[in-house]
């Protein structure tokens, strides 16, 4: 993924209320993101600027959309940001890591390649890595893909700059 490419950051859900306001459905965990001024964009050549966001309530305004009928246009978009941008707008505690960097992850146990973080689940407030099996296990057998919850009991290391992580007994979810 290059720097400048997009990245799903929320999805806009029905119109509330008479001025414009939507729900927002935030992917990321980082509500700080959406402020007053900030542009995210709906496709590639067009983006909104936020004109208002209430995040106890989770909706969201946009510059120049004023009403129920405008905004009930915009339901189902889903709301864009480059990688460059969201660095930049949300900071990281020591240890973690952004989604989109994880994604393409080499998953390796005691040396070997188990298979590529393909997406990331959150099943309530855990996040699960889904690997795509390394088709050497696939041709003995093992599903083309497995779960393995982001914690320390099954995670050693994440080192984005390799694109590797490394885990412990997680072979186990391979049979």
């Amino acid at each position: 993924m290059k720097s400048n490419e997009l990245v799903d950051t929320a999805k806009l859900g029905r119109a509330v209320g008479l001025k414009g306001f939507l729900k927002l459905h935030n992917f990321s965990d980082f509500p700080k993101q959406f402020k007053k001024g900030r542009r995210f964009f709906i496709d590639e050549n067009e983006s909104l600027e936020i004109a208002e966001f209430d995040a106890d309530k989770s909706i969201i305004r946009f510059v120049g959309i004023n009403d129920k009928e405008s905004a009930s246009k915009l339901t189902n978009k889903i709301l864009k940001n480059t990688k460059d941008d969201i660095k930049k707008s949300c900071k990281l505690e020591k240890g973690e890591f952004f989604w989109f960097d994880i994604i393409g992850c080499k998953v390796v146990e005691e040396g070997e390649i188990l298979g590529i973080v393909d997406d990331i689940e959150r099943i309530n407030t855990q996040d699960y890595l889904h690997v795509k099996t390394d088709e050497k296990f696939v041709k003995n057998g093992a599903q083309k893909s497995f779960l393995i919850p982001y914690i320390d009991r099954f995670i050693i290391s994440a080192d984005i700059a390799s694109k590797e992580i490394v885990t412990r007994y997680t072979a186990y979810f391979l049979e």
